[in-house]
């Protein structure tokens, strides 16, 4: 193999895909980047044997042909080097000249034999995002995927795929997020359902631009396959079944009021001092025209603090972890959101002017204590 690169667009796409290489490999081989020379082009390919990723980008083959190598290592000489350009050239399977003006660096590599094959996703059903679309959809919902779970399942987001429409779906027990995302398909299209690792969901989001760039998705039976600008992401989809979490959602509410989002962001953020370990709980008193937040722990003291709100219904108290209220919170747009209710026992939902929802489980009204009244 011998090639001549760009040293920048080098830098650029071997970063793009350290994230992917594992730090504690469970193989020798998957701590390598896999480097193939071809067609004027270079492919970089890195995995950890459930997530993988290619890049491609445009590059002086001289003659053609692939190694495997050290991906940090590797990375970190590229960046360091100050020519343009970088020629790399291979002569055995195991060893990597690296060249630039008069430096020359050998680093031993591996075979590409050893390297995994990626799937070929070649007659898969595909779906076509707009970029900017799909990053958002997978922003509102990735956050409130359980990290680490015994529920599996639950450690992903949940890709539904529907007369034109793909939902998203996260959610870890206490919280749960839910966005929808026009696609484009061929008629007769499949529909489908899979649920999709929390680590990809991430990188996926990395990868997307906030523009009307067009994405593709490719749905396998047990994986699926991002494509987007030079960037293909491949990853395994988690067995099992999700649990049926859209019956949470309630199909009527009590209340539903218009509240500034950034300013319960700040009086969350105050009266969340006033909670401890064992009283991560904030009570949410509505009354006519005005929103009480209060939290109290005997290891801290006590804060309470009001806003106005277009509340007309019968006084209503609630109480919710504030942490993941404001989770919520930042994931919504808006200058203001609506917040819809029921009653003390039941979840709440915030939406604000995307087809998003999300909704939150209440706490017990005895886990937040009330404070003392004002003399």
């Amino acid at each position: 193999m011998k090639a001549v690169i760009a040293k920048n667009d080098l830098v650029n796409l071997i970063g793009k895909i350290q994230s992917i290489v594992p730090a504690k490999p469970s193989s020798p081989i998957l701590a390598n980047i896999l480097i193939d020379a071809i067609d004027d082009q270079i492919i970089i390919s890195g995995t950890d044997s459930t997530v993988s990723m290619r890049c491609y980008m445009e590059a002086k083959v001289i003659e053609e042909g692939s190694i495997a190598l050290p991906a940090r290592r590797f990375f970190q000489l590229v960046r360091e080097l100050t020519a343009p350009q970088v020629k790399l050239s291979a002569q055995t399977n195991e060893i990597a000249e690296i060249t630039t003006g008069t430096s020359v660096f050998k680093i031993n590599g591996m075979n590409r034999a050893e390297f995994p094959t990626l799937p070929d996703f070649s007659g898969s059903p595909e779906a076509l995002f707009e970029s900017a679309s799909l990053k958002e959809a997978l922003s509102k919902t990735a956050f409130a995927a359980a990290r680490e779970d015994s529920r599996y399942m639950l450690n992903g987001v949940q890709l539904q795929i529907q007369n034109q429409t793909a939902i998203f779906l996260g959610t870890d027990g206490k919280c749960l997020a839910k966005a929808v995302s026009p696609i484009q398909m061929e008629e007769g299209a499949i529909q489908t359902s899979s649920v999709i690792p929390l680590k990809a969901i991430e990188e996926m989001i990395k990868i997307l631009s906030e523009g009307n760039d067009r994405a593709l998705l490719s749905i396998g039976l047990d994986k699926v396959a991002l494509e987007f600008g030079q960037i293909t992401l491949i990853t395994k989809l988690l067995s099992g079944q999700f649990p049926d979490v859209e019956r949470v959602i309630p199909a009527n509410f009590a209340s539903t009021l218009t509240i500034h989002r950034e300013e319960l962001i700040s009086l969350l953020r105050q009266v969340s001092l006033f909670t401890s370990e064992t009283s991560s709980s904030v009570r949410f008193t509505f009354e006519p025209g005005q929103l009480h937040l209060s939290a109290v722990s005997r290891e801290i003291g006590e804060g309470r603090v009001s806003m106005p709100v277009d509340f007309s219904g019968s006084n209503l108290e609630i109480a919710f972890n504030p942490f993941y209220l404001l989770n919520i919170l930042k994931h919504s747009k808006d200058e203001t959101v609506c917040f819809s209710l029921n009653d003390p026992h039941n979840p709440g939902m915030i939406t604000d002017s995307s087809q998003a929802q999300f909704i939150l489980m209440p706490m017990r009204l005895s886990d937040a204590i009330a404070p003392a009244a004002a003399v």
